[in-house]
């Protein structure tokens, strides 16, 4: 799911390299001034900004980050090339476009906590750290938040590359009408975390998702060590930090916020072990030409049900990107179906595969168009 080397890039930033290598090295005071230079460019973009918005002016500092778009980053990339590497220029540009944001009103995220989980990590890569979070127990106090507006907009795990759709999420959306505005496509590292050395450990403690992710290891490096599910990936570093043998398996954040030591890195047994997350609200989401179009719906309990819907996204050409079922809740052999496909909802050949769709579903409701991303570390 990575995108390939642009290796035109790699060459032009080779030769720019090159040449910066030959050029004679800038005194401390010639570094300064540019940093002075860098710093106040930025002031001035973003006193325009909130110069935009007093004037009632759209602004696209205020929306979603350029670097939350794959498309728009690499414009951005494109338009101003130089030996950064991606993930450096990325992080500056989602940071200003977070605090850009706070300067007009700071926004408020709800993310399923504590802090230092994977969720308030995946909310930091998209939204950057000038933001309000709102960290709550479990998904269900995520969406509510949202479907309450205590909250602009949540972060809620999706689907695992390991374990497959995330049950509960899906569950909330047949509960509540919540849009999906966005995702974030979350690489998972985990590491095993504790005070003390991995011969003592006796009991590693994580949330029950990470656990089956890194099973395998698990039973080649500790044996004999017990396995105990608990609420969160930060929780159990917060266990592991308080309980003597105990281990957690968890990110490099978490463990550091808590003063564990990392016994071992990359513990998952999948190398490409990715977590989607949804960014959910009541935000309507422009076409960017690279979307993806979230949709449910329930059908008939009869044969061929199924396979009328499917034809009708092959006569209007829209590609299907994902498909899971759900049985509905108290109801016997009845199930909702989650599909994402390839487009934006506001393009006509899918208006008019949703118009036929309609026609043939018990229930239909569109959960949201939003750019499709790639995955990040």
């Amino acid at each position: 799911m990575a995108r390939s080397p642009d290796k035109s890039r790699s060459s032009a930033g080779g030769k720019r390299a090159s040449a910066a290598e030959s050029q004679p090295p800038l005194s401390s005071a010639e570094l300064a001034k540019l940093e002075v230079g860098l710093i106040r460019l930025a002031q001035e973009h973003a006193e325009r900004v909130v110069s935009a918005r007093a004037d009632g002016l759209p602004s696209p500092a205020m929306g979603v980050p350029a670097a939350s778009d794959d498309e728009s980053f690499a414009q951005l990339l494109a338009a101003a090339p130089g030996p950064l590497p991606e993930r450096c220029v990325q992080a500056v540009v989602r940071e200003l476009a977070s605090g850009y944001r706070s300067l007009v009103r700071q926004p408020r995220i709800a993310i399923l906590g504590p802090l230092y989980s994977y969720s308030h990590l995946a909310a930091i890569h998209r939204f950057g750290q000038s933001v309000e979070l709102a960290p709550v127990g479990t998904i269900a106090a995520v969406f509510e938040e949202v479907e309450r507006k205590q909250s602009d907009l949540g972060i809620v795990p999706l689907e695992n590359s390991t374990d497959g759709r995330v049950a509960d999420t899906l569950d909330m959306f047949t509960r509540l009408r919540v849009r999906i505005c966005g995702e974030v496509q979350l690489r998972i590292h985990h590491a095993l975390l504790a005070k003390c050395p991995r011969a003592q450990v006796q009991e590693v403690y994580s949330k029950p998702q990470a656990l089956s992710q890194c099973r395998n290891w698990l039973a080649r490096h500790l044996p004999s060590a017990r396995t105990i599910e608990v609420t969160s990936t930060s929780t159990a570093a917060q266990l592991a930090a308080e309980r003597p043998g105990a281990a957690a398996i968890a990110s490099l954040q978490a463990g550091v916020h808590h003063g564990l030591d990392v016994l071992a890195e990359r513990v998952e047994d999948n190398p490409n072990n990715t977590t989607r997350f949804a960014v959910i609200g009541d935000h309507p989401t422009p076409r960017t030409g690279k979307d993806l179009t979230a949709l449910l719906f329930q059908l008939e309990h009869r044969a061929g049900a199924l396979a009328d819907v499917l034809v009708i996204f092959k006569r209007n050409r829209v590609n299907m990107a994902w498909i899971d079922s759900f049985p509905i809740p108290g109801s016997s052999r009845a199930y909702l179906f989650f599909v994402e496909v390839e487009g934006h909802e506001s393009e006509p050949r899918l208006r008019r595969a949703l118009g036929a769709i309609e026609k043939k579903t018990l229930r239909l409701e569109v959960l949201g168009s939003f750019p499709a991303t790639q995955p990040v570390e």
